[in-house]
């Protein structure tokens, strides 16, 4: 199953659900009907229950023949019992269906989706609302339709038998019932508006509470003391949401309450139109109480259940709006293929007269850029930050494909190149590295998707200092790192870098980048890491990224980025003579190194 791009609407919820499971929706539906048709069959029974009672009070019918309608009662009573074990079994199938079928069907579309979406904060926003349970959402989007539709056969039905017994009267239960309609339909509007205002600030609350409770922020919580600054805004938070949800509970409960009078006098209005016919004989006595017991839970329900019922139609119904733009979201071309199992060497990458702009935005990032970068060398991209350094990456990578100019790879238009192929050239390591809460080996074979021989992964866990972390962790590589687990083993953040290292190494790439992943650390420990990367990297095509010049030191050649152009490049010897921007540079960040 996948995320079609199409409009979206409630009843998509049944066209999903159906597409997963036709038997189990088709169980689910009949017991549906059968439901809505309990209480009428109820009004039929109950009143051949206590006219064959008076007929046999009276001496006009045998005592046996009162056990049918009690057989009716009794089935009635039993299935409304009996029968929930059954759905709640049918119910978990189904929605076990759908957390292996449509939940990946999400995560598919997500995970395909054009970088550029995910670099915007609204759609950030969509993707994490659609995200949130998305089998949940299907189900009990399902689930409230077949309550609607249950709802209105169940007062149809009661209609239907009520008008074949006094059509006038049931005409005028219907035309009475109108307003009730109208106001459960506000009252569950004014709901819906109030809880979306509630959840803003439900939401800062609960983000609060997990700032005051979560484990990642021991360390900072004991040493700034914002405990009770924070609880303090927590709390405001809460009360805030709390305010607004019980202001709206309390008016449509009080609205609810001053209205049962009304309700009690409308029900027994038309329960009172049924006098007459009772007294004429058109309407029996078991009639007349199947009748009157249903029409006082029809209007409850009216009164009730319908506000409950439009609210919720109104929250499900903007979910669809928001699957309905996430469907719209355009994909990268070949998003989930795996990288390709051999690509070739990369014996050269240019970039000709390449410009760029991030979508949304008229600022020319990259301006004509053009540089050749040759296999076997070590480059630095150095520059301010905003430069562009880090946007080189992403054109390689294939984030972003809205650029003008040439991108060569082995002379060869990078375009032309499949997905597949581009993602086995490069390994990067971002500045904002992923740390994944898996055990170390996987953290660290995930490089390779294709699989990792144990002996290369072992020799990447030594090429990255990794052998001592792993003698330290009690199940060796096999150990839960992160906070999330019990089981899980906390490691510094250097630890983490190096694993990220670690990744590329048994990543099957030709080259490899480091887009400041030691931003985070003091200017001669990040030297100290690309020193490292370029003794376990000698020989092999290598771009440094980085603001810092200490690092730059180490590359066969860097190139100063500047206005969205490459204004120098050279050896650091080099640069250093020409007396430039780059001596500059390093004039100003000396004192750091010393």
């Amino acid at each position: 199953m996948r995320v079609e791009d199409k409009k979206y609407t409630l009843w998509d919820y049944i066209r999903i659900n159906w597409s997963i499971s036709r038997f189990l929706v088709c169980v689910r539906v009949a017991d549906k009907l059968i439901r809505a048709a309990l209480p009428s069959l109820q009004i039929l029974a109950t009143a051949a229950f206590v006219n064959t009672a008076v007929a046999v009070f009276r001496g006009q019918k045998e005592s046996g023949a009162v056990f049918l309608p009690l057989l009716l009662i009794f089935f009635i009573i039993f299935y409304q019992y009996m029968s929930e074990a059954a759905v709640n079994v049918i119910k978990e199938k189904i929605r076990n269906r759908l957390m292996e079928v449509w939940q990946p069907a999400v995560v598919r579309k997500t995970a395909s989706l054009d970088y550029s979406h995910l670099e915007r904060h609204e759609t950030q926003e969509l993707i994490m609302r659609i995200g949130n349970d998305p089998a949940q959402w299907v189900w009990g989007g399902f689930n409230l339709l077949l309550y609607t539709l249950e709802m209105l056969l169940r007062v149809g039905l009661i209609l239907f038998i009520h008008a074949f017994q006094v059509w006038w009267s049931a005409l005028l239960a219907a035309l009475i019932f109108i307003p009730f309609l109208f106001a459960a339909v506000r009252s569950g509007k004014n709901i819906y508006e109030t809880s979306r205002e509630a959840e803003k600030h439900r939401r800062r609350a609960q983000y609060f509470q997990e700032v005051l409770t979560g484990r990642e922020n021991v360390e900072e919580r004991a040493l700034f003391s914002y405990t009770e600054e924070l609880n303090r805004r927590w709390y405001e938070k809460y009360r805030t949401a709390y305010r607004i949800h019980f202001q709206a509970e309390s008016r449509r409960i009080l609205k609810m309450k001053s209205g049962s009078l009304i309700t009690v006098l409308i029900s027994a209005l038309v329960v009172g139109t049924l006098f007459a016919p009772l007294g004429a004989g058109t309407v029996s006595a078991g009639m007349f109480i199947g009748l009157a017991t249903a029409v006082f839970g029809l209007v409850q329900d009216m009164s009730w259940e319908l506000a409950y019922i439009v609210s919720e139609l109104s929250r499900y119904g903007e979910y669809m709006q928001d699957l309905t733009a996430f469907s719209h979201l355009s994909e990268a071309k070949g998003a989930l293929e795996l990288p390709a199992e051999r690509a070739g060497e990369v014996s050269s990458v240019e970039f000709r007269e390449v410009s760029f702009a991030y979508p949304g935005t008229d600022r020319l990032i990259l301006d004509r850029m053009s540089f050749r970068l040759e296999a076997g060398k070590q480059y630095a991209f150095v520059g301010a930050n905003g430069a562009g350094k880090t946007t080189v990456t992403k054109l390689l990578t294939g984030l972003y494909d809205s650029y003008s100019g040439e991108i060569l790879v082995n002379g060869k238009n990078i375009r032309d190149f499949s997905p597949a192929e581009r993602k086995a050239m490069f390994s990067v390591v971002y500045q904002d590295f992923a740390r994944y809460e898996i055990p170390m080996r996987d953290c660290i074979g995930i490089g390779n998707v294709r699989g990792t021989p144990a002996e290369e992964l072992d020799r990447a866990v030594s090429l990255a200092g990794l052998n001592g972390l792993a003698g330290q962790l009690p199940e060796g590589l096999d150990t839960l790192l992160g906070r999330t687990s019990a089981k899980g083993v906390d490691i510094s953040g250097g630890q983490w870098q190096r694993i990220a290292i670690a990744r590329t190494l048994v990543s099957r790439a030709s080259f490899h980048i480091l887009d400041e992943p030691t931003a985070a650390l003091d200017p001669a420990a990040e030297s100290a890491v690309y020193e490292m990367y370029r003794r376990i990297s000698e020989g092999k095509s290598v771009i440094y990224i980085t603001h810092r010049l200490g690092a730059a030191r180490l590359a066969d050649e860097i190139l100063v980025i500047a206005g969205g152009r490459v204004k120098e490049a050279g050896s650091h010897e080099s640069l250093i003579g020409r007396g430039g921007l780059y001596a500059e540079m390093y004039e100003s960040q000396k004192a750091w190194y010393e």
